[in-house]
């Protein structure tokens, strides 16, 4: 019954989020007489899903490769620079700088660079996904390597333990709900990402399919894509909220 009772404690304001932006963009089309052109229906969005169906996902599942992808080399690669200067002190007082350097620059100015370098297809995706995955997870898994308890590292080197071994038995745990916290941003980064450049150079994608349409005036299937590209958001980013709460249960 307390179970019951949580459950639908923590699906019922989502619940009534949805609900009420269906009622407030069915409400404004039919108080403010807004023209389909400008915001159409969502019974229409959703017919036109139905009609679209296979080319929509075909063309989502493009952007899911690149995106995830990227996600996952973004993912190793911030990790294990974290670690490298968690170990190695000075690497951090190196690498820190020109990485926020980097970063301070926004994805969308890598964009023309990217596809110049490594063509309009995946590959130019997935490389800016990296770029804009690692720094996220990088500084979250550094701040969480760093909170780990100098007592108990100092106690763990007293009886001869080696820094692979504090890291993997102490920090590695230690900093785990940081790095999650650090998935979840860099998820739904990654695909933000992916999207937004095929929109500016791709043959394939959600977003090519965005810029497509609306190249051809089409905007119902330009909403019917963005909606497909968020549910699939909220599914993945629900997907790691589960994993948190589940399996980092001593956060």
């Amino acid at each position: 019954m307390v179970g019951k009772i949580t459950v639908t404690r923590k699906l019922l304001p989502p619940l009534v989020g949805v609900l009420s932006l269906i009622l407030l963009w069915e409400g404004s089309i039919w108080l403010f007489n807004i023209q389909p052109f400008v915001l159409p229906s969502l019974h229409s969005i959703v017919l036109a899903i139905i009609n679209n169906g296979s080319s929509l996902w075909i063309s989502m599942g493009w952007t899911l490769v690149e995106a995830l992808s990227g996600f996952v080399l973004g993912l190793l690669a911030g990790l294990a620079l974290a670690i490298l200067m968690t170990v190695f002190r000075t690497l951090e007082a190196m690498l820190l700088p020109l990485a926020v350097a980097i970063n301070s620059v926004p994805t969308v100015a890598w964009i023309p660079l990217a596809l110049i370098w490594f063509g309009m297809g995946a590959l130019s995706k997935i490389v800016l996904v990296i770029l804009a995955v690692s720094f996220v997870i990088l500084v979250n898994s550094l701040h969480g390597l760093k909170q780990a308890d100098p007592q108990m590292i100092n106690l763990m080197r007293s009886f001869g333990a080696s820094r692979l071994t504090i890291m993997r038995k102490l920090q590695l745990p230690a900093a785990l709900p940081n790095i999650v916290s650090g998935l979840r941003v860099g998820l739904v980064r990654s695909i933000i990402v992916a999207i937004v450049a095929e929109m500016l150079g791709a043959y394939q994608g959600i977003g090519w399919t965005i810029f497509q349409s609306t190249q051809q005036v089409d905007l119902l299937t330009v909403w019917a894509a963005v909606v497909v590209s968020s549910l699939v958001s909220i599914a993945l980013y629900g997907l790691l909220a589960w994993l948190d709460t589940t399996f980092i249960w001593w956060k």
